[in-house]
């Protein structure tokens, strides 16, 4: 809100363009319409263009699709040549790493990393099959009951069934290597808890974590630091010096001259063409 007042005002001063620099694009997870619910993203952006910006920078956005939903110009820089800097650089033995997805839905992102390594890749299928919470506080209402007084009996919509995830598995070997996680936002971190102990049971001595959005809300810094990650490092596109007093493992890889950089360019009307130089198409 903050932002699309001083838009605003920007705009009603008589401001000949306006650029918006978000790092992290919000509610940028609610891309999809799930059952009935809204899709957010678009309602953000949709505010954005009402209020009177008229170029946006941003980076890593959750979908690209997400671009799509704006009618003004938008620049999604990437972080992955940082990350992958900071592979080379700060981990010695790298060329014994294996690049993992912790699930099939981030199996592009890690294919790109490792391909630009030279490493394998590993992916990580299924879910713990203890979550019986999800089906007793609601979100399931109305019961799946059928009831034929409602709708002719002509009419009847057939039950579906829920779909099952089968156990966690490991597709592609680990033992014996140094297992680096991607993916582009890190907040909840369950998941890659859940996923570092599956990678420490097969084998992995030493597992990473590279995610460009640090969000870690909650207790994020404890649970990592009471998990089997050795490392997680994040891009500053949001602030975490609080979280990285409470968890010395969390590390930070600076991206604000690729912002800088972008933001010169649109100024001064120069090409983009050259911040998206050996950018892969599933980055």
């Amino acid at each position: 809100m903050e932002m699309l007042i001083m838009v605003y005002a920007c705009r009603t001063s008589c401001a000949r363009s306006i650029t918006g620099v978000l790092p992290y694009f919000p509610y940028s997870k609610q891309c999809k319409m799930r059952k009935r619910g809204s899709i957010v993203s678009k309602l953000i952006a949709s505010m954005m263009c009402k209020a009177g910006l008229t170029h946006l920078i941003t980076m890593d956005l959750h979908q690209k699709e997400i671009q799509g939903f704006f009618n003004i110009p938008v620049d999604n820089l990437r972080a992955s040549p940082f990350l992958l800097q900071y592979i080379q650089e700060e981990i010695p033995d790298y060329r014994n790493a294996v690049i993992v997805a912790k699930s099939p839905s981030s199996a592009k992102r890690a294919q790109s990393f490792a391909e630009r390594l030279r490493l394998g890749i590993a992916v990580i299928h299924g879910e713990a099959q203890d979550a019986e919470s999800d089906q007793v506080d609601g979100r399931h209402s109305p019961p799946t009951v059928k009831t034929t007084g409602a709708i002719h009996p002509s009419m009847e919509i057939p039950l579906l069934i829920p779909k099952e995830k089968p156990p966690i598995t490991v597709v592609g070997d680990v033992g014996g290597r140094i297992a680096i996680i991607v993916d582009d936002i890190i907040d909840d971190v369950d998941s890659f808890v859940a996923a570092a102990e599956t990678l420490k049971e097969r084998g992995a001595y030493k597992i990473f974590v590279m995610a460009t959005h640090g969000i870690l809300s909650s207790d994020a810094p404890r649970f990592i630091e009471e998990s089997a990650i050795d490392e997680v490092v994040v891009t500053n596109t949001i602030p975490h010096e609080l979280q990285k007093l409470q968890c010395p493992k969390i590390k930070t890889v600076d991206i604000s001259m690729i912002l800088s950089e972008a933001i010169r360019r649109i100024h001064n009307g120069e090409s983009m063409s050259y911040l998206f130089r050996n950018i892969g198409v599933d980055d």
